[in-house]
């Protein structure tokens, strides 16, 4: 199987549903992935087994702020750059692309970068969503060693880092990523197929092109979303507040949807880093991370992201579970509500919805 130009744009949107709000805008990476199609061909998507073991796999992709990124775009070089260091590292080229997070752009985005490398992109990512911090990824959870992170930016710095662990190279590709102006290219646990065996989620590329195509030419493309995703309707309503900030890297803030319809008198509010975080009800949690939260438009079921969210929007928020992995003892600690600083209990999506005719 290849991605061709015609593929872009459900893979966009499904993308856009993935990142719960984060990853980047993906219309900078649609337009990136088809610019590239047209200039070197459609991109072979290949899955995990199909490489040799030795082969080397670099996750790539966007570190730093969304709203950022959406007005510096990467350059066609930075993937060159961190490829041509990362051979010269290992003594070898790169055998395939992965994304980092199959969420936002950051989920399109890779096809471009495949394209230009002359690479295969593979059939998975390290999330199965979006995530904010360099150590939320599946390769940290299953224990892998962070040793090496190597980034680039538009003006055309490139930074090898050797962390100690997953956690110092969140801080370390933090500090040089807002000292290049809050957005970089980022390859992080570049690894061999078989280390990635087990420890990347496969199969994520081809459902995120599912997802996306779950709408078209959809009746009722919010239902036909919901029923793709097996998701809980959390609220339909207008977005009333939005409060956002960037800083140290981060878009954060929160966001208040008022209810419509069925759910008039009932207010929402979502809590962001780059990702929709936790939703509030009464002061009562109704999800909470690592489950995935997204916004979408109620007419249309695309995705709306942190830096997209306007007053007055009309908008139905959707939460649904996320990939096993992340419910794990070591995951929740990397990636559950406690690692971004709630006094939360993790309760799966599944048990705060019980009962409610809503989900």
């Amino acid at each position: 199987m290849s991605i061709d130009i015609s593929d872009i744009p459900a893979l966009a949107r499904g993308c856009a549903v993935l990142g719960t709000g984060g990853g980047g805008d993906v219309r900078t990476g649609s337009l990136a992935a088809i610019r590239a199609i047209q200039t070197y061909g459609p991109v072979p998507l290949v899955e995990l087994a199909e490489l040799p073991g030795d082969a080397l796999v670099v996750p790539l992709s966007g570190i730093g702020a969304p709203t950022v990124s959406h007005e510096m775009i990467h350059s066609e070089d930075e993937a060159k750059r961190i490829a041509e260091e990362i051979e010269r590292i290992f003594g070898r080229p790169p055998a395939a692309v992965m994304s980092s997070e199959i969420g936002g752009s950051n989920g399109v985005a890779p096809v471009a970068w495949a394209a230009q490398l002359g690479l295969p992109l593979l059939d998975a990512d390290a999330m199965g969503r979006a995530f904010p911090e360099v150590q939320m990824v599946s390769m940290y959870v299953a224990g892998l060693p962070a040793d090496l992170v190597v980034m680039s930016d538009v003006v055309g710095n490139v930074v090898t880092i050797r962390p100690v662990d997953g956690l110092w190279s969140e801080r370390l590709a933090r500090a040089v990523c807002v000292a290049a102006g809050s957005t970089a290219l980022m390859a992080d646990y570049v690894l061999t197929a078989a280390q990635a065996r087990g420890a990347v989620i496969e199969g994520t590329v081809t459902r995120a092109l599912a997802i996306g195509r779950a709408t078209e030419g959809a009746a009722e493309p919010l239902r036909a979303l919901t029923e793709r995703l097996g998701a809980a309707r959390l609220i339909t309503g207008k977005l009333t507040d939005v409060e956002r900030r960037t800083t140290g890297g981060f878009v954060r803030g929160t966001a208040t949807i008022e209810g419509t319809g069925d759910d008039r008198g009932r207010t929402l509010t979502l809590e962001l880093q780059n990702e929709n975080l936790v939703a509030v009800e009464n002061g009562r949690p109704r999800a909470m991370v690592p489950d995935l939260i997204t916004v979408v438009d109620t007419e249309t079921a695309a995705a709306v992201q942190t830096e997209g969210l306007r007053y007055g929007q009309r908008v139905t928020v959707l939460a649904w579970p996320c990939d096993p992995l992340w419910r794990t003892p070591k995951g929740l600690e990397t990636a559950g509500p406690r690692a971004f600083g709630y006094d939360l209990e993790y309760v799966p999506i599944e048990e705060l919805v019980k009962g409610d005719p809503r989900g």
